[in-house]
């Protein structure tokens, strides 16, 4: 996607002043090969959000902080979140923030400051934001909303490839593909320009879908492809209890396994750990993971044989199992995937072209963002930070002393339950993070056991968020300083198939928003960082510091630059996938050699000749169903699942301000079955109250057949009332960390009459045209 001005006035920069301006940038479709030409709506509509009527344009601060000439006040003075949002400069903001963060850290120590990212910011910025937190706050509590997105993903390929790209191999390849067996994945409404993939797929009917829903990815599976002519067979969807998918895998293991479909001869060569696998999947029969999964025997055999009839090893043109976040987003997330690559390696398919195991990942930077330092445990080019070599490494491209840097840290769930001077028990609480800086993410609506975050978020001494719209998160800080979006800045992102790609500026940033690489080089002179200690504004430089800082590690970027980056796209070269080390490496498998000279070409498919791990063999590590955190019960009878609509994005605090896509879905819903609606009661159209042990959320019933009787689906792009995240577990898997918002044990209900009374806030505003009350639902209530 590219982005270019409409007339003059916006092409030398002016400010879009609001969407509907015939002054605003037209977006074009940019013929690149994952998406050929092809945006979805929120695409097609992203230049809107350029020209937000409520868009932050000048640091803001809570009335209450300030007095005299803008010198902070008494920071624990009683109701001051109750205080307005006042407009004051950036001098004012930054004073502040760095006087309290230093008051702060003197009193309690250093991990008294906390740090909270986003999937969403370039690579330069990830990787100044985890720099800028362990080298001048110096604090170990830094992590980011990707733990919400790919980290189970990631603790699977890590630990059984020895590294973590999402996509081992460039997305095109999907096309070629006799079978591809998708599992929690609703491409079709997340990723529309992805689903060309499938086609070949799909011709073949091949294409097998594991949901609990009927959605728009499984009905591609249910029809036969358009496209596909006269001979063209039906794919498969499967629709297995929710949080049972674990099962499911297994059960598609033992098929393989017991009808000696196996690629034997790959798995002596490339695996390890076959034989322990193979005993833990014995005894998940298709018939034993039908009573649990509700999925048919016959069914799992079919999808097995089909599988197999694609690998390679039986004459097929390429299979691929790949996994999204409907499987990951479970307090069994990690063992999901690694069930699932176990049974892409018992068939030979990681490391051959045409074939493998990969996870579509959510955010448009899910990938580069946890390469280069915002995860609880990582330094950048993705090294662990309690690695002694990748300490030494980093610290001396940094200029510090490897001992000053701290260790690892909390992961997401953890580090947000852990945050506030006094406990949820009201008591004060020692150790705690009294301070948040939030970059990129709007935790009040995203996080799971959303009311209990609410609750943390308000008891800091701090809190600082850095957006360009007043987000519900952006409402509750202290200070909220304006940042720079995606058209007005210079960076670069990394694609899930691990291609670097250039992020250009189109239009200039309207009033006083600042680019983050600004404001953490502004705050880490005002902490005193050394001179040494270096916070380049310049994007280019920051890449390039970036590079250095992986080189070694597992996500080299040590090869590239902007000028590379550019040069090769002004060539019409197919792009760069890291590992791109600064010179050839013989050792690299899968790769073009080259002399010592000659620019490394970077890797497009990983693990053709070896995988990532010592001995270069992908470890299969046997796991097991248990079940989700949340069962059902008798006070809970009904399974909850969520996900996303095609129209918004995440939280939504972008896609809400977009008039065409709010008209399309204007409020939440809840998907419940005829069925189930009559026997509870509750009519097409009502409105319907979920309730679990966390909370209770609000919104209208829809009712549909594309839901199991047993199992109603919200999506997760609302706040208030309609936040489904108010009602989700907090529990996390125990190897990545990554909670489970993918099911939950729910009540389900007609809704009161008369709306019970939930607390409210006035809605902050700023004096002048800059107002931040001009979006409906940022007015809506939220509940705690």
């Amino acid at each position: 996607m590219s982005l270019t001005p409409r007339t003059a006035s916006a092409a030398s920069g002016t400010p879009v002043p609001s969407q509907a301006s015939a002054d605003a940038p037209e977006v074009q479709p940019r013929d690149f090969p994952t998406n050929r030409g092809g945006l979805c709506q929120k695409g097609w509509t992203s230049a809107a959000v350029l020209g937000a009527a409520d868009r932050i344009t000048t640091p803001l601060v809570r009335r209450s902080l300030l007095t005299g000439a803008g010198q902070p006040a008494d920071p624990a003075a009683d109701g001051r979140r109750a205080d307005p949002l006042v407009p004051v400069s950036w001098e004012t903001a930054l004073d502040l923030v760095a006087s309290r963060l230093a008051t702060l850290a003197a009193e309690s120590g250093p991990e008294t400051v906390a740090v909270f990212g986003g999937g969403g910011l370039t690579n330069e910025k990830a990787y100044a934001l985890g720099k800028f937190a362990r080298t001048v706050l110096r604090t170990p509590n830094i992590d980011y909303n990707g733990r919400f997105c790919m980290a189970s993903a990631a603790a699977g390929m890590n630990r059984s490839f020895g590294v973590d790209r999402g996509l081992p191999f460039p997305l095109a390849d999907l096309g070629g593909a006799q079978a591809v067996l998708l599992l929690g994945s609703n491409v079709a409404e997340t990723m529309p320009p992805a689903v060309q993939h499938l086609a070949g797929a799909r011709a073949a009917g091949g294409l097998v879908v594991v949901d609990p829903r009927r959605s728009a990815t499984a009905r591609l599976a249910e029809d036969p492809a358009p496209a596909g002519g006269p001979g063209t067979a039906e794919g498969v969807h499967l629709a297995p209890v929710p949080g049972t998918d674990l099962a499911v895998l297994l059960g598609l293991l033992h098929v393989v396994l017991a009808e000696g479909l196996a690629d034997q001869e790959y798995l002596e060569a490339r695996t390890t750990g076959f034989d322990d696998v193979a005993r833990s999947v014995a005894g998940w029969w298709p018939e034993r993971v039908e009573s649990v999964a509700g999925v048919p025997a016959a069914d799992l055999r079919r999808v097995a044989r089909l599988l197999a009839a694609a690998a390679p090893v039986h004459g097929g043109t390429g299979a691929y199992v790949l996994t999204g976040r409907g499987v990951e987003q479970s307090t069994q997330g990690t063992a999901t995937v690694t069930a699932a690559i176990n049974l892409a390696l018992a068939l030979g398919l990681p490391g051959r072209v045409g074939s493998g195991y990969g996870a579509i990942t959510g955010q448009g930077n899910g990938q580069g963002g946890r390469e280069h330092g915002q995860k609880a445990d990582q330094l950048p080019g993705y090294r662990k930070i309690d690695d002694p070599a990748a300490r030494e490494h980093v610290a001396a491209v940094w200029g510090v002393d490897p001992e000053t840097l701290p260790g690892p840290g909390l992961p997401a769930v953890q580090l947000l339950r852990s945050l506030g001077a006094v406990g949820p028990d009201g008591a004060r609480a020692p150790g705690r993070p009294r301070a948040l800086l939030v970059h990129g993410s709007n935790l009040v609506v995203s996080a799971p056991n959303a009311g209990g975050v609410i609750d943390r978020l308000r008891s800091l001494d701090l809190l600082v968020v850095c957006d360009f719209v007043p987000s519900e998160t952006a409402l509750l800080a202290d200070v909220v300083l304006p940042v720079t979006q995606w058209a007005e800045e210079e960076g670069t992102m990394t694609s899930l198939e691990g291609r670097v790609i250039r992020r250009r500026a189109a239009v200039r940033a309207p009033g006083e928003a600042r680019s983050e690489l600004w404001i953490l080089a502004e705050l880490a002179r005002r902490l005193g960082a050394p001179e040494t200690l270096a916070f380049p504004t310049d994007p280019a430089v920051v890449f390039d510091e970036l590079a250095r800082a992986s080189a070694g590690g597992p996500a080299d970027y040590s090869g590239l630059s902007h000028a590379r980056l550019d040069a090769d796209e002004a060539a019409g070269g197919p792009g760069l996938f890291w590992p791109v080390p600064a010179v050839s490496d013989p050792q690299l498998p899968g790769v073009t050699r080259g002399s010592g000279t000659t620019p490394h070409p970077g890797t497009p498919r990983l693990f053709l000749d070896r995988f990532a791990t010592p001995d270069g063999r992908a470890r299969m590590v046997p796991v097991d169903h248990v079940g989700p955190s949340d069962d059902v019960r008798p006070a809970a009878p009904f399974y909850l699942v969520t996900g996303r609509v095609l129209q918004h994005y995440q939280s939504g605090a972008q896609t809400h301000r977009v008039a065409e896509l709010e008209k399309l879905v204007a409020e939440p819903y809840v998907e419940l079955h005829p069925v189930l609606g009559f026997r509870i009661g509750v009519p097409d159209g009502a409105r319907v109250r979920l309730t679990s042990a966390r909370g209770r959320v609000e919104a209208t019933a829809r009712w549909t057949d594309a839901v199991r009787p047993d199992t109603v689906f919200m999506p997760f792009h609302w706040s208030g009332a309609g936040s489904v995240n108010q009602v989700t577990t907090d529990a996390t898997d125990p190897i990545s960390g990554m909670p489970e918002f993918k099911v939950c044990a729910v009540d389900v209900s007609m809704a009161p009459a008369e709306a019970e009374p939930v607390e409210t806030r006035a809605t902050p505003a700023a004096p002048g045209p800059d107002k931040l009350d001009q979006r409906g639902p940022v007015q809506k209530e939220l509940s705690t």
